[in-house]
């Protein structure tokens, strides 16, 4: 008489050799021989006292017993599996988190190390995103978002202070200093960073400039591309103090000391979407990194 753990491994490749088709593909599969595979049903059989497969010309058939058998079988050992994948992999939490490539590679980046090392059972991914809005469309559990924070489209959380204040080349630099920062405004192009956005507006009203009737305009939705564009002489734009290096090597000015000082980067959360563990782990550890300096 096998001993049960003999018995327990025949019934489990037993179930493994039910699945398939015939001993043939069964044999392929679990890497054996098709003779090792009559073999072991043959065994199993002689152990049992009953016939688990209809043998013939064209192949093995499960007899009424061997089709019981299956299906008493089957289940437990499926979970079985399950509980041991449990134990020796946890499943990771995938957390999708949307950002520009102009706040990920100057802030977030470089501190990601850290979360990784500390949470290892969540998977993080970074979406590149030009328009951090619709985020339930884009699949996104929580985007960085720069602006004012006036937003009512999502569940909205401070996270990171930093002023807008406008910048240009050398050349626009120079202008500034012989005309003034209004006639800068009135004859360059200002950059803005998406249609409906209010930054211009905010800091000509903080500075108490006239809003220039229908000024030249360029959309440039991405910080970085909209930053290149600036030090090319296309035009001004509100930047932050991202921009650092840039202006150390001066290839981008503060063209005035008026800031708005409301904006920064905010954490934004789709209101339908169900918040969950990684989301709230993530969030306690930004805004930790960013309270931490």
């Amino acid at each position: 008489m096998p001993s049960d753990f003999r018995r327990h491994d025949a019934l489990r490749l037993f179930v493994d050799i039910a699945r398939h088709p015939s001993f043939s593909s069964a044999a392929a599969a679990l890497n054996l021989t098709k003779g090792a595979i009559s073999y072991q049903i043959k065994t199993l059989e002689e152990d049992l006292g009953v016939r688990l497969f209809d043998r013939g010309a064209r192949g093995s058939v499960l007899t009424a017993e061997g089709r019981h058998l299956v299906r008493t079988c089957a289940a437990p050992f499926d979970e079985i599996e399950r509980q041991v994948h449990a134990i020796i992999a946890p499943v990771q939490q995938t957390l999708t988190i949307g950002v520009s490539t102009y706040f990920a590679s100057r802030w977030l980046s470089p501190r990601l190390m850290s979360f990784m090392h500390d949470h290892p059972d969540i998977q993080l991914r970074l979406q590149p995103m030009i328009r951090l809005f619709d985020l339930q469309d884009q699949d996104v559990d929580i985007a960085i978002r720069w602006g004012s924070g006036r937003w009512d489209d999502a569940e909205i959380t401070p996270f990171m202070s930093m002023p807008a204040f406008p910048v240009g080349n050398r050349d626009a630099r120079d202008l500034v200093r012989r005309a003034g920062i209004e006639t800068v405004i009135r004859s360059l192009t200002l950059l803005r960073d998406h249609d409906d956005s209010n930054a211009w507006t905010d800091w000509l009203t903080a500075a108490g400039l006239p809003h220039p009737t229908g000024p030249a305009t360029l959309i440039v939705p991405d910080p970085n591309v909209r930053v290149q564009a600036v030090i090319d002489g296309q035009g001004i734009a509100l930047m932050d103090r991202m921009i650092g290096n840039e202006i150390a090597q001066n290839r981008l000015f503060p063209l005035s000391d008026v800031h708005l000082s409301e904006y920064g980067y905010f954490l934004a959360r789709p209101r339908s979407t169900d918040s969950h563990k990684a989301i709230e782990t993530f969030v306690d550890w930004i805004l930790g990194v960013q309270g931490a300096g």
